[in-house]
């Protein structure tokens, strides 16, 4: 394996905000979750099929697991964002594209981790609002909102990355 330069990309505002809301999230999440859990029923649902039914149910404490993993998962590629070098790429990664390629592979880290956070808050309030009887599953709208949160930004962000191989004059 090669080497690759170690850059660190520096954060434009846009990055500042994006990494500010996901920790605002992380911590809505975990207020959410705490100020509703003495609230909730014994059994909650804690699995939904494809058409955002329920279809599991199990103590009130799994709701937590829901906070706990997406801090995880949050702080995860936090950590693992800090390492842009032992990424992946489309293209080869040199000197001189090393920068915008971090860049670009960074923020896209940065939104999915916006949006994995924000995919686990839509879970924890549907699920409080299902056991309040407010709500009756997730609602077929869903796994469609889930899954563009995460394949557009990675499909506008690799497409973005194939055209820097191109192009060398794309700013940020």
């Amino acid at each position: 394996m090669s080497t690759r330069p170690k850059i660190k990309p520096n954060l434009t505002t846009t990055d500042k905000i994006i990494e500010f809301i996901g920790w605002v999230a992380i911590v809505g999440i975990w207020i959410l979750t705490l100020t509703n859990y003495s609230a909730l029923s014994e059994t909650i649902p804690i699995h939904y099929n494809g058409a955002g039914e329920a279809d599991g149910f199990g103590n009130k404490g799994n709701i937590l697991s829901l906070p706990i993993i997406s801090t995880i998962v949050f702080i995860g590629l936090t950590i693992l964002n800090k390492y842009p070098q032992v990424f992946n790429y489309p293209s080869k990664i040199t000197k001189e594209n090393a920068l915008q390629q971090y860049t670009n592979a960074t923020r896209m880290i940065r939104f999915l981790k916006f949006a994995i956070v924000l995919i686990f808050g839509l879970i924890v309030f549907k699920t409080i609002q299902n056991t309040n009887e407010n709500a009756d599953g997730l609602g077929t709208w869903f796994l469609p909102l889930t899954l563009s949160l995460i394949f557009i930004p990675i499909v506008y962000y690799l497409t973005k990355s194939i055209r820097l191989k191109k192009d060398k004059n794309i700013s940020y």
